[in-house]
Formats: structure tokens, C-alpha cells, sequence
């Protein structure tokens, strides 16, 4: 098993297979962002897999597939396919912005991803448009209605509650989560890059006892994946609340994973800039040893704790660079 310095265990890798999006959410990427890579030094997806399969080797059970937005991304349920079946994976999940998922829903269903996280910060047409800075709702909704077709294990709402813009919209989208049986997913806000830094920040405590008193949420004790949410139950409806606090209540003595972004940077911690280059080793030639050597003294360089709260400009990067 992968354990860093802090004794953590790290079985969960987040691959991003690309940089780009299809919206410009006002979190994520500003208005006329051009800082992407170009798509020669994206890592392949041979060398996507090859990572992935170096990370089942050191006991990685969980992966998750991201972006930017990873549906852009050609080969994708091939790469999918090529996890799947590395021997110890217990799970492959993806999140999305579900623009593109129509098209793509059951391909990936039928390529072992059984989990899916969907990116949806509000039900109103002009609120969506206004985040996103794209009339994208109908296609996400179309987007939804495929995944739930297709049959995945779980769905996952992903909601990024903004102070002012969609804090109003919490009400609707639980029920619509308690309507098609979906997880609804809480994120706070997180000052990555200018446009996340610009945000005034909506703490989810106050936004839980408010869900607890109106729809009778008791908290769970066991997790829902391998991610870092905390979850309540409703048992008169039948609805679970996520929430995903790195800003008021951190999480990051249990964190259990890294990310690796499209260009082969394996990022150790979403709030630092530790990161350990991975393409010139793949395209060196280097051998399976050496490429499991080096994820590992990787591992042990994870820093113990983001700096979010006390240090809130550090992080230039966007997120979409990172890999969510």
C-alpha cells in the first residue's frame, strides 16, 4: 500500500485526461481563460493507463476519471476498459459536467464506470447560464436522464453553493434529488486560482442544521465512496446529503488521495504546489520498478494540510489545470 509520511494511506488516484472545458464556470476558469496545455504534452491514454495500472500495483482501489471537462477527451471508455480491469480495482467513477453525456453515458457504463458525480449548480435556465457562462441546462438535464438510463450504481449531484447567485436554489434541488434518488453533493467554494479567490465563500455549517431541520437528516456513519464528504440521511424520504467542507471543516488528516493532471503532474494536495513530474520519466523509457519507486517517494512528500483558510491567494492555478 501507498503510505505517505503522515501514515495516511493513499488508495484513491484522480485522473484528469484533460485541461479543457466546454464552460467557464465563475469558480473554475475565468472569461477568456487561453493558459491550456496543448494537446502533445497531454499524457496518452497508453501512458494514462500505464500510470493507473502502476497505482493498482501499489494498492490503489479507487479512480476516479475527471477534466476540465474528461468527456472532451477521445478514448475515454477505452481508458476506463484498461482500468477496469487492473487487478484489486474496486471502483472507477467519473464527474462530469454532463454537456456532452448524452452521447457518452452508456459506452462508459458499459466500460466499467459504475459511479457518476454531476456537476449542476442550479435548476434555473438563467442561473446556470450565468455560472457557467453557456444555456447549457437542457443538455445536462438530456445529460442526467442517459446516466439514469444506463444504469450506473450511483449518481451524484455536485452543487457549489455561491453567496447571492444559487444559495437560493438549495430548497429545489434537494427535492429534485429526492425525485430521481440522486446524492446531492454540498462543496464549498475553494480559493483556487483569481476566479475562485474572488467568490465570497458560503460556509456549509449553517446551510446543514437548516437541511437537518426542514428534511429531518441524521448523520450517516459510513462513507459513500472514497471521497472526503460526510453525509446525513433522511429516512422519511429517502434522501442523502454530501458535504464536502475543506474550507470550514477541513478533512485533510484522512485524506486519502493525489491527482494527477493531463500533462502528468501527480499533484500530492489540492491546497499546495508540491507535485511530482511524471511524463519525461513515462517517455524515458523507464521501467515498471522505476515508475513504482517514483510514485512512491512521490507519496511520502504529500504535505500534512492544505493553507486555504490561512493562506487564501497561494493557489494561481485553476482548477481545471489541477484536475478535479
Amino acid at each position: 500500500m501507498l503510505t505517505d509520511s503522515f501514515g495516511r494511506t493513499v488508495d484513491y488516484l484522480r485522473i484528469s485526461v484533460t485541461d479543457r472545458c466546454d464552460l467557464r464556470c465563475t469558480y473554475c476558469l475565468p472569461q477568456g481563460f487561453k493558459g491550456f496545455a496543448v494537446p502533445k504534452d497531454w499524457l496518452t491514454i497508453e501512458e494514462l493507463a500505464r500510470v493507473a495500472a502502476a497505482f493498482a500495483r501499489l494498492g490503489t482501489k479507487r479512480f476516479r476519471l475527471t477534466g476540465g471537462e474528461p468527456l472532451l477527451r477521445k478514448g475515454l471508455a477505452d481508458l476506463a476498459a484498461e482500468i477496469s480491469r487492473l487487478p484489486g480495482v474496486e471502483d472507477i467513477s467519473l464527474t462530469t459536467n454532463g454537456t456532452q453525456l448524452k452521447q457518452h453515458a452508456q459506452a462508459l457504463r458499459n466500460a466499467g464506470v459504475k459511479r457518476l458525480n454531476i456537476s449542476l449548480d442550479s435548476l434555473r435556465r438563467d442561473c446556470i447560464t450565468h455560472i457557467t457562462g453557456s444555456d447549457c441546462l437542457p443538455q445536462v438535464l438530456e445529460g442526467i436522464q442517459a446516466a439514469q438510463n444506463a444504469g450506473f450504481e450511483r449518481i451524484k449531484i455536485n452543487m457549489v453553493p455561491l453567496k447571492g447567485i444559487n444559495d437560493i436554489d438549495l430548497d429545489d434541488m434537494v427535492a429534485f434529488c429526492i425525485r430521481h434518488g440522486f446524492i446531492l453533493n454540498l462543496i464549498e467554494a475553494m480559493p483556487l486560482g483569481a476566479t475562485g479567490q474572488a467568490h465570497a465563500k458560503v460556509s456549509l455549517q449553517p446551510v446543514l442544521t437548516e437541511l437537518q431541520q426542514k428534511f429531518d437528516l441524521l448523520p450517516l456513519k459510513e462513507t459513500i465512496g472514497g471521497g472526503p464528504a460526510r453525509y446525513w440521511h433522511s429516512s422519511n424520504n429517502g434522501f442523502t446529503l454530501g458535504l464536502i467542507t475543506p474550507m470550514s471543516q477541513h478533512f485533510c488528516a484522512t485524506c486519502n488521495r493525489v491527482r494527477l493532471s493531463a500533462t502528468g503532474n501527480l499533484h500530492l494536495c489540492l491546497g499546495q504546489e508540491d507535485k511530482a513530474p511524471l511524463r519525461e520519466l513515462l517517455r524515458s523509457g523507464c521501467s515498471d520498478n522505476e515508475l513504482d519507486h517514483h510514485i512512491r517517494q512521490a507519496v511520502l512528500r504529500k504535505p500534512e494540510k492544505h493553507e486555504f483558510v490561512e493562506n487564501p491567494k497561494k493557489i494561481i492555478r485553476v482548477m481545471a489545470l489541477t484536475g478535479g
